[in-house]
Formats: C-alpha cells, sequence, structure tokens
C-alpha cells in the first residue's frame, strides 16, 4: 500500500544541520529513507559515515558555495525535492542599545538566506514541476518577546517570504511552508531551560504544560516534505504545545 508520508529516496537539504533541530531532523530524515544533505558552517562531532546522511561544511551566507553544492547534488542525484532553510542565530540585547552589526547579521543569516537558498534551488524544483520549501519559523514570527529584535524581525520576515513565494512559485508545483517551534529543549534555550523559574513560566504559557522534545517535530516536518501535503502551502504549522491559542 502506498504510503503518502514517506520520503524514501527524496533528495533533501537542511541548512544548520549540525546541532539542535537541523541535526535532530537531518538524522531522523535520513533513517526514514531520504538522503539528506545537512549543511553548515561547522562539521558535527557526532559525524558517523551514513550512505543517506551527508554533512557539508558551507556558510549559506556564502552564496557561490552553496549553488557549487546545489549542482554537486543534481549531478549526483538528478533532483532536489525539499530545502529545508532552518539555520538561524540569536543575539539577544536590550533593543534601545542593540548594535548593528549583530541585527545585520541576525537578519542575512535567517532571513536573507532563505530567500538566496530558496532562489538558487528555484530552476531545478522548476524543472521538476514539484518541489517543497520548509521555512524553519518560530512562534517569534507573530509574537513579541523581549530584547531580541533581530530575531524577532527575522522570523516574521520570514513568515511572510515563505508566503510571498508560495504565490509565485505555485504555478510551478512547488510549496512553501513554515514550521514554526515554540519553546523547545536545545543548545539555543539552554541557558532558559536550565533556569527553573523560566521553565515553569514557559511551560506554564503551552496548553501541553510542557516544552517542546525534538522528537516532536519529526511529524510535522515529514508530513511538509512528503505527498500527504501536495495541497498546503503558504502556511504556518506551529509545533508549540497551543502556546499562540492559548488564553486565560
Amino acid at each position: 500500500m502506498y504510503n503518502t508520508f514517506s520520503i524514501e529516496n527524496k533528495i533533501i537539504i537542511i541548512t544548520g544541520g549540525s546541532r539542535g533541530i537541523g541535526f535532530y531532523l537531518a538524522t531522523e530524515l535520513s533513517k526514514q529513507g531520504a538522503i539528506v544533505y545537512a549543511l553548515s558552517r561547522t562539521l558535527p562531532k557526532n559525524n558517523k559515515k551514513d550512505a543517506n546522511l551527508n554533512f557539508i561544511k558551507c556558510d549559506i551566507t556564502n552564496k557561490k558555495k552553496f549553488q557549487l553544492i546545489c549542482r554537486n547534488i543534481i549531478k549526483k542525484n538528478s533532483r532536489i525535492d525539499v530545502l529545508v532553510n532552518n539555520a538561524g542565530i540569536s543575539s539577544p540585547s536590550n533593543s534601545e542599545i542593540y548594535d548593528e552589526k549583530d541585527w545585520l547579521k541576525t537578519i542575512q543569516t535567517n532571513l536573507t538566506s532563505s530567500f538566496t537558498c530558496s532562489q538558487i534551488v528555484l530552476p531545478y524544483m522548476k524543472k521538476q514541476k514539484q518541489g517543497s520549501i520548509i521555512n524553519v519559523t518560530s512562534i517569534n514570527s507573530i509574537l513579541a518577546f523581549p530584547n531580541n529584535p533581530a530575531y524577532i524581525a527575522s522570523k516574521g520576515g520570514t513568515r511572510m517570504l515563505t508566503k510571498s513565494l508560495a504565490k509565485d512559485w505555485g504555478k510551478y508545483g512547488i510549496r512553501v511552508n513554515n514550521l514554526a517551534p515554540g519553546y523547545f529543549i536545545t543548545d539555543m534555550n539552554k541557558k532558559t531551560y536550565s533556569n527553573k523559574k523560566t521553565r515553569v513560566s514557559r511551560a506554564e504559557k503551552t496548553m501541553l504544560k510542557r516544552w517542546g522534545k525534538l522528537s516532536d517535530l519529526l511529524g510535522p516536518c515529514l508530513f511538509l516534505a512528503s505527498d500527504a501535503s501536495e495541497y498546503v502551502t503558504g502556511t504556518d504549522l506551529f509545533v508549540d504545545g497551543g502556546w499562540i491559542s492559548n488564553g486565560l
């Protein structure tokens, strides 16, 4: 029986694949039979050889390097089925004295690179007449949080970039969606999670009264990467324990 959620033999590129959400998704999607190329500025320490999982050193703000990697993937596989724009940085600081260098670097990494990487894979997906681009945003894309203006602006911008590209590229059979996590136990949130008061406070904001586990993201990502979501585009898939819908 055909499994619409299958990603077996799909060619998937994941940016920011050396740690956190990116590393987890790269590892787990490869276990599901996809051929995964995980890109990051540094290679992970646990870089075990796997026929389906390829770690490649790449700063995605370097367009030429990303273009070369995509050409090599095409030479080997003849297609690129899924792009997961996951790479992101966060430089929290008081918005009244926020450093312009931190602002520009955050916007470049989180927002601009999502656009340029999508542009680079576009010709290949157009030729295939199908493809899925998944932009990893955040609950920060629609909610204000204190003292992190560049991160919040970049995620809000990426949220609307997704809708813009979904509108423009739908005619080519290309779907573009947002995967929007809430608070997860990752390196980026290590400081917050280690503080018991803030850890409990964040959990209480959700309907499920807990932080997200990385495994909570696998199903939603599989859905957006597979044929199961072939009529889904331009949407936000929040994986946040009900945070953004929670009232009193």
